[in-house]
């Protein structure tokens, strides 16, 4: 509550002209000033953001400092990390193996893996996509400094109980979501990243976007950071192998994110079918739902609906917000780990229709 009043109290400084008078000059006036106030308020090194009206871009913006030691500007080309916002695509694969008749979402993780422990037999992919398996997050001991290969983390997941009975609530899933990583390996025959270049980004123009890796050379890449006792420091290190897990590890830019906005408007890559499973609200065993789909949270605000997702790691935040029904989405990236991005989002949307909100995160 407090964070929308802020953004509401932002906003009415802003002169509001009535929207058929809006000219995209003045919109741009408009989110320009808002998002300039927004870098100085939350203390973001740098963002990009992005608005598109039915995947095509109406404004793309780059504010303050892609890196900041080399003074680096950001701007609609620089690339960042995805965080969890990557996880729709992990959710978009397992579709596109679904669609091949490669995979069913009923189908078990035992019938995957069958050395797996006889209780995964009752987690199906739909549990895994959903974040109801009851797989639960990486445990306080996790060594995200150890270059583990993917079987060792593979074993991991299968090893660990369960947090809940599968399918009796729902629970945000970082490990289900890796575990969704290997089965599109074991089924493909492919990693998953390069499965998503082969089949997602090559064929349908998502020029930049990749699996994360610190070795390449990356033109365009940011700097990731955080705050430490008022500081700015950067982004702290995990091994390679850890940072190309399906729940999250890619490099993106917001022209990527555009691209990808257009094609879920179209049925070149998924199905009406599986897009309709992937923006369905998920069933409990209880029969109660749950508004998250695959690697999207799903619901509605004044009448519309609205998919969005964000996404936090290493430094980076991000948030992808679409309406629907109104053709409009946004995105946008920073990178500083305390940045407050689904307000950003919220707030440029709002400037291009003030009946447009974002979901807010849990």
């Amino acid at each position: 509550m407090m964070r929308r009043s802020l953004l509401l109290a932002t906003l009415a400084a802003l002169p509001v002209p009535a929207l058929s008078a809006q000219t995209p000059a003045r919109f741009a006036a408009r989110v320009d000033a808002y998002a300039k106030s927004e870098l100085t308020r939350q203390q973001i090194p740098g963002f990009s953001l992005a608005v598109m009206r039915r995947g095509r871009i109406v404004l793309e913006r780059g504010y303050g400092m892609a890196n900041v030691e080399h003074q680096v500007p950001a701007t609609p080309a620089t690339i960042y990390q995805s965080g969890s916002l990557g996880k729709q695509f992990t959710a978009a694969a397992i579709m596109l193996l679904v669609q091949e008749g490669k995979l069913s979402l009923a189908d078990s993780v035992t019938g995957i893996f069958p050395d797996a422990p006889a209780r995964w037999g009752a987690v199906t992919i739909r549990h895994l996509l959903t974040h109801t398996s009851g797989a639960g997050d990486y445990p306080e001991d996790f060594d995200y400094r150890r270059d583990q290969t993917e079987d060792e983390m593979t074993a991991l997941v299968l090893s660990r109980p369960f947090d809940f009975s599968p399918g009796a609530k729902w629970q945000y899933s970082n490990l289900g979501y890796m575990l969704l990583g290997a089965i599109i390996h074991r089924v493909s025959g492919q990693f998953y990243g390069d499965l998503l270049h082969d089949r997602i980004f090559l064929p349908f123009g998502l020029r930049t976007a990749r699996i994360i890796s610190e070795a390449d050379i990356v033109p365009n890449r940011a700097a990731g950071y955080r705050m430490v006792e008022g500081q700015l420091k950067n982004q702290e290190w995990v091994s390679p192998v850890v940072n190309t897990t399906a729940d999250g590890s890619l490099y993106l830019t917001v022209r990527d994110i555009a691209r990808w906005d257009s094609l879920l408007y179209s049925d070149d890559l998924l199905t009406p079918e599986s897009l309709r499973e992937i923006t369905t609200p998920v069933v409990l065993n209880s029969g109660m739902t749950y508004p998250y789909g695959f690697g999207w949270r799903v619901g509605s605000a004044n009448g519309r609906r609205i998919m969005a997702h964000s996404g936090s790691w290493q430094g980076f935040k991000s948030y992808f917000v679409r309406y629907p029904d109104d053709s409009v989405s946004v995105v946008i990236f920073a990178n500083v780990a305390e940045a407050d991005v689904t307000t950003i989002a919220q707030g440029v949307a709002a400037l291009w229709d003030g009946g447009l909100v974002a979901l807010d995160d849990e």
